[in-house]
């Protein structure tokens, strides 16, 4: 068994460490930035498409594949140098690489060197996640974590609803350049404000926590850190979990104003008042709600970490499907607000459910390979298939063909919710073999 914070009544709970909220505070706006850039093209998909003559595959690539294929796989060795090193500190100077990358991309003439704009915000970005889940990890005590992780995880909601405002409005009123200069900028100047403000907790303070082992102590090998986390069944099965629903978040989320202006009427000026608030209520909430609803029921067992998303992605799927069918964008995004507020139950269980399960030391590296399936599965494939799909849809359904790829998109509901059942089960194995230790 991995460390476990102590159970209630056997030791004392330690309190949040000094300034936590503020280190939360400005953590979670550091992920409303990060998603917002990342979200960036997706919101303003049609008058870049317009701007520079690409398809939705290749859109879907853009905002997909390409981003995830750095995104993932250098978020690796990051997470390895930060449990290393001070966590801050990468995670500042991450933030200022994405920052100015995403400004780099308003300067793109070409849909090649879009690309490479974008490869470079994935490198940036892939600084940006890990270390944050450590250190609130390290700041908050388990009882409050997957609380405080819900409050972390409303950047994604939160910068996707500024952007549709504030890119969209922007892009109206100007070109859809001038978006990517004006974020870039604050980027630049908030990853100077983590810098001086934010202070480095100190590793497993806030944990309960029996006596380390030399071995858990000691220098530990890139390689052995990553087999570790692959070879504990329960952390495979939430990374494969939490992947299917990633595969719906951005599959759903890269097209949805592409679809919305393309197939149910609405423009520029409508999304950025209607759609903006269906993302920031509708996913802020759930990803708040999500957050107590898995502490409350997770102190009866630590199953409820997998069928609190196994049961919220089988409620959204009909709401889904009527979002899609639709006739008006209007009635499309009352029936959107449900999977917005249910869609990412699955994110602040999954993340939460990992960083107790691994020592204080593997925090960052173990949440970077999370975030290595999680998003080159989920990231990566989602948009990659439903631009695909579009595309393929295309001579059968015409303008309609973006429709029939989010119908295709449909079973991944299915399927991460049976991922999840199956890793309550594992759990609640583990559970019953602590219990006859």
């Amino acid at each position: 068994m991995s460390h476990q914070a102590a159970e209630p009544g056997t030791s004392a709970t330690p309190a949040p460490v000094a300034g936590a909220r503020i280190t939360l505070g400005m953590l979670c706006f550091v992920y409303v930035l990060n998603f917002l850039d990342r979200q960036l093209i997706s919101i303003l998909a049609k008058p870049i498409q317009d701007g520079l003559q690409i398809s939705d595959g290749e859109l879907g690539l853009l905002t997909g594949f390409y981003f995830a294929l750095f995104y993932c796989f250098i978020a690796i060795p990051i997470g390895w140098l930060a449990d290393r090193t001070n966590r801050v500190k990468v995670l500042s100077a991450a933030c200022a690489i994405w920052s100015g990358a995403t400004a780099a991309c308003g300067m793109a003439g070409n849909y090649g060197q879009l690309v490479a704009a974008r490869m470079l915000v994935g490198v940036g970005e892939a600084g940006g996640v890990p270390p944050s889940y450590a250190i609130i990890s390290d700041s908050f005590p388990r009882e409050r974590r997957t609380t405080a992780m819900a409050i972390f995880n409303l950047g994604p909601a939160l910068g996707s609803a500024l952007g549709v405002a504030f890119g969209a409005s922007l892009a109206a009123a100007f070109n859809w350049r001038v978006p990517f200069y004006a974020i870039g900028a604050i980027g630049v100047g908030t990853a100077l404000a983590v810098y001086l403000i934010v202070r480095e907790p100190e590793r497993g303070g806030t944990d309960v926590l029996p006596a380390p082992t030399t071995a858990e102590t000691g220098p530990e090998g890139f390689l052995t850190a990553i087999a570790q986390f692959f070879r504990n069944p329960l952390l495979l099965m939430a990374s494969l979990a939490s992947s299917a629903g990633n595969f719906i978040t951005y599959g759903l989320l890269n097209f949805t104003v592409l679809f919305l202006m393309r197939e149910k009427g609405m423009t520029l000026e409508d999304v950025a008042i209607w759609y903006a608030l269906v993302v920031g209520v509708g996913m802020s909430a759930g990803i708040y709600a999500s957050g107590r609803i898995v502490d409350h029921f997770a102190r009866r067992s630590r199953a409820a970490y997998a069928t609190v998303p196994a049961v919220s992605l089988i409620a959204a799927l009909p709401f889904f499907i009527g979002f899609i069918w639709a006739p008006g964008w209007e009635v499309a995004l009352a029936f959107l607000t449900v999977p917005m507020f249910l869609n990412s139950f699955f994110l602040s269980a999954t993340v939460t459910f990992v960083q107790g399960e691994v020592a204080p030391e593997r925090r960052v590296i173990s949440g970077a390979l999370l975030l290595l399936v999680m998003n080159f599965i989920g990231l990566g494939l989602g948009p990659t298939y439903v631009g695909m799909a579009s595309d393929f849809f295309r001579p059968a359904y015409g303008a309609h063909a973006l429709q029939a790829a989010y119908y295709a998109l449909t079973p991944m509901y299915l399927i991460g919710a049976a991922l999840f059942l199956i890793l309550a089960r594992l759990i609640r194995r583990d559970e019953r073999g602590s219990l006859g230790q």
